[in-house]
Order: C-alpha cells, then structure tokens, then sequence
C-alpha cells in the first residue's frame, strides 16, 4: 500500500531563520512559522487560533530563507513530517519538523529575491513567483 507524507503551509515567520552548517559544510535553517485560523463563535464574536510549526531548509534553500526572510515574512512551504525523539531527564520527549522541500517566497521577499542576481536564487528546489514560465494562461 502507498503512502503520502506532504504538508502544504502558507504563514508568517515568528523569527529571523537560524542558519548553521553541518560538520559536512551543509547548509541547514531553522524557523518557525505561524499559520492563523479565523472564525466566529456561536455568538457571533471573531475568534483567531494560531498554529506554530517548525520548520527545517536544507542546503541553498536554507541559505536563501535566512538571507531573504525575516520575523513576519510570509512564506509557502512545501515539505513532509518528521518527528525527532530524544530522552532529557529520564523523559522521553519529541518533536515534529516540517523538513521543506519547495519554498515561494510572497510579499516583500519575493520582490527582494527577484530583484537579486541569478546566481543568489538559482537552485532547483526553490520556486520565486516571478510570473516566468507559468504555464497557467491567468
């Protein structure tokens, strides 16, 4: 039987990404993202829940989302869930990541990236909304 592990997410960065490199000069990025959620209640009061997820980049994109995004940057992810375990005091304690694989870049992000060299953006894992190669006709 197949299997799908995928998390689409469009929100807002709750910090600057933290960029650092493995012992094997990898570049990985850590941040979190906030994704709001509106509704009125059954007596017609506005109601707002925010979800914080974790997020993981990975080479040139993790060095893209730290040097282009910022605290309140708004993002779209794409990537699958991970959950890490370790044991701190005795306790067993986990974590679930989202390790991206695409990344849009929206809002003034994307306007900054697009305004940059080539060579700053070209990766293959990550898609800025240019407006290029769309094959959409709207």
């Amino acid at each position: 039987m197949a299997s799908v592990n995928k998390v689409i997410l469009i929100g807002n960065l709750g910090g600057k990404p933290e960029l650092r490199y493995t012992q094997s000069q990898i570049a990985v990025a850590n941040v979190s993202l906030a994704t709001n959620e509106k509704w009125k209640d059954k007596d017609g009061n506005q109601q707002e829940e925010t979800e914080w997820h974790a997020l993981v980049f990975w080479k040139r994109q993790a060095e893209v989302v730290q040097e282009y995004c910022d605290k309140g940057s708004q993002i779209y992810v794409e990537g699958r869930l991970k959950t890490k375990t370790w044991e701190q005091d005795g306790v067993k304690k986990y974590k679930t990541e989202i390790h991206v694989t695409d990344l849009k870049l929206l809002g003034s992000g994307a306007a900054r990236a697009a305004a940059a060299p080539a060579a700053a953006t070209g990766s293959p894992n990550l898609a800025l909304p240019t407006g290029e190669d769309d094959p959409l006709p709207f």
